[in-house]
């Protein structure tokens, strides 16, 4: 098959032959460079830390603008210039600006600017920086395509994830369980509760098992109107699927009657600020009662000032929360001194009455998040040598221990090394991600209903460097 090559000078190969071999492996090694090159995306890194990958279309003295495709959609998104630190295309990496954002309340993979939304083709889709009037998002139309493409689709996982559950697990799903007493092996609410949700590598599993008494309970409307409420917590929650999620939660009729879905609302919103849609987030809080599940959601977005209307509205009746809600939006949003008045006024509040137990978890958390701001948030970082730290704070079960290392005069790795949370959902690996990305505490939103956990993280990693810092 192969002819044997056979060279006539006496001292060894042709110099000829030797050449031509020569010149054809560089040829085909500047073809690979090439095609790396020709292949590759162009990328926007932003001041924050954040990094957006896409096709850039165009750029002027104020602003890039590129394309970012889903799932095979194509959404249009622009930068201001004032935002992005560098930007890489073709292969070659130009510095704009090596400046580092003001502290500010937008969440994200990188901490601010953009977010991704997993479980999507590995895709990023950005959303604009929360506070600007401009850059709310594409038109409506563009965002009902997106969520009703993807949401018809199976996730690329779902055929490979086994359909695993207890075969005593009664499948009807009755609810109020008929049982009084807590069973995880017969009842499908307390085995997500128990099994499921505290598992990550169970997370898929779960949320199959959801489509699989969807398409059992067809006939069932009740039924499958509490199974799409929970797909859309498990796309959310759990998997960060934030276009699933928003089918999920839209088919639950979470939309159509936003007052009736107190918890389910601001998800929902929140899924179109993740996605990009800002203003269609704010359109659809508008339409909702006012509640504390909107708080976090609103500071995060850069609406301080109407999250802290709702709790001062409700100051009265449940002081403990208005007051927690209310410092968390101030310190998200850099407000550290107003931030530390709403704690001390829950640390002030009366323990003796029958609510007493209650008002000291939230002092538990009060004084953590004191601790934290003093020991960080108005420290300077710049005086942490480099070294390994650890340290703990309060989280919904106990102390959430966190080992911090610092190298290089920066935050090199977070990692949450002793914990006994079961309701974490992703804070356990967003959340260093975060503080890496930011490479700060400062302006870190919590993980949407695991908030005390992802909090705790935050506030031990506050007191690891604070410490150190000393």
């Amino acid at each position: 098959m192969f002819r044997r090559i056979t060279f006539s000078h006496p001292h060894g190969p042709s110099i000829h032959l030797l050449i031509v071999l020569i010149a054809l492996v560089a040829a085909a090694f500047i073809l690979v460079v090439v095609a790396r090159t020709a292949g590759a995306a162009d990328v926007v890194e932003l001041t924050s830390g954040a990094k957006v990958q896409g096709q850039i279309l165009s750029r002027d003295a104020k602003s890039v603008v590129m394309n970012v495709t889903v799932s095979g959609i194509t959404l249009k998104r622009t930068y201001a210039l004032s935002t992005i630190k560098a930007i890489t295309s073709s292969g070659k990496r130009e510095v704009v600006s090596a400046g580092e954002s003001a502290p500010s309340s937008v969440p994200s993979s990188a901490s601010s600017g953009a977010a991704s939304s997993k479980n999507t083709d590995g895709a990023s889709i950005t959303r604009s920086r929360p506070g600007s009037s401009k850059g709310g998002g594409g038109p409506r139309s563009e965002l009902d395509a997106m969520i009703d493409k993807l949401g018809r689709e199976k996730p690329d996982w779902y055929d490979e994830t086994e359909l695993n559950y207890p075969p005593s697990l009664d499948l009807d799903w009755p609810e109020p369980p008929p049982e009084k007493s807590w069973n995880n092996q017969k009842n499908v609410g307390q085995f997500m509760w128990d099994i499921i949700h505290p598992n990550p590598n169970r997370w898929k599993e779960g949320t199959k098992l959801m489509h699989h008494l969807l398409e059992r309970h067809k006939d069932d409307p009740e039924t499958r109107e509490r199974v799409m409420n929970k797909l859309g917590y498990m796309y959310h929650d759990l998997l960060e699927d934030y276009p699933r999620a928003a089918f999920w939660l839209r088919a639950a009729g979470v939309e159509k009657n936003p007052q009736d879905f107190l918890r389910e609302t601001p998800l929902l919103a929140e899924c179109y600020w993740r996605l990009g849609y800002r203003d269609e987030a704010l359109k659809l809080l508008a339409k909702a009662r006012p509640t504390f599940f909107q708080v976090k959601l609103m500071a995060d977005m850069g609406q301080t000032d109407q999250a802290l209307k709702i709790c001062d509205a409700s100051a009265k009746s449940a002081p403990e929360h208005a007051y927690l809600y209310a410092g968390d939006a101030c310190r998200v949003a850099g407000r550290y001194p107003k931030a530390l008045d709403y704690y001390q006024k829950i640390m002030a509040l009366d323990t003796s009455g029958p609510q007493g137990g209650r008002v000291k978890k939230f002092q538990e958390r009060a004084s953590a998040n004191i601790a934290a701001i003093k020991y960080f948030e108005l420290f300077d970082p710049g005086k942490v040598a480099d070294g390994t730290y650890k340290a703990s704070s309060q989280g919904y079960e106990a102390q959430v221990e966190v080992t911090v290392t610092v190298s290089g005069g920066k935050i090199e790795d977070v990692r949450v090394t002793n914990h006994r949370e079961k309701q974490f959902y992703s804070a356990i690996s967003d959340t260093p991600k975060k503080i890496i990305a930011k490479q700060s505490v400062k302006g870190i939103d919590t993980t949407s209903n695991a908030t005390i956990t992802s909090e705790a993280i935050v506030n031990a990693t506050a007191k690891a460097l604070g410490q150190a810092g000393k």
